[in-house]
Order: C-alpha cells, then sequence, then structure tokens
C-alpha cells in the first residue's frame, strides 16, 4: 500500500448562501420610511388633494418595488464555500494548506 491508499480525504459538506436576509438591509429601511411618510401624508394633507386611495396606490408601488429590488438582490447570488474551510482538494486530489 502506498501512503495515499492509507490517507482518507477530509471532505466538508457544500454550503451555499445568498444575500444577507431582508432585515439587515438598508433597502427595508428605506422601504418602510417611505410607506411611513406616504400614510403620514395622506393623514395630514387635505382629503381633496392626496387621499387613502392614492395614498395605498403608492404603497402598493413601493411594495412592488421592493419585492423586484429584493428578487433581484437574490438572483444569481449563491456562493459556494467548504464546510471545512482549512484543507482544500483540487481536481487531481492533492491537499492545499
Amino acid at each position: 500500500m502506498s501512503a495515499n491508499d492509507t490517507t482518507r480525504a477530509v471532505v466538508g459538506r457544500r454550503i451555499s448562501h445568498e444575500t444577507k436576509p431582508s432585515f439587515k438591509t438598508s433597502e427595508l429601511v428605506a422601504y418602510v420610511v417611505a410607506v411611513l411618510g406616504v400614510l403620514i401624508a395622506a393623514a395630514v394633507v387635505d382629503e381633496r388633494d392626496f387621499g387613502a386611495q392614492e395614498a395605498w396606490f403608492y404603497v402598493s408601488l413601493l411594495t412592488i418595488g421592493y419585492m423586484i429590488s429584493r428578487g433581484l438582490a437574490k438572483s444569481g447570488s449563491r456562493q459556494f464555500f467548504d464546510d471545512n474551510a482549512e484543507t482544500r482538494r483540487d481536481h487531481r486530489g492533492s491537499v492545499d494548506r
């Protein structure tokens, strides 16, 4: 037996993650501030100028924009990494440390 036959390969799990959770992003803060601004404006301004119907229409548009931005942020953003970062193997099986 050669030395290569007696050593066992340490193979870690392949883990992937997407973008960070939405509650950790600045776009969520911007979305919440914009929605609150629209709703406060609807409450303060005279209803003939800017009523509840227009306010909820703008909130719906903001929500659609936020959902699209989160979808674009998540699309194709997977990053794979090994569970065992100390030992990485190339395609020939040799160990890089």
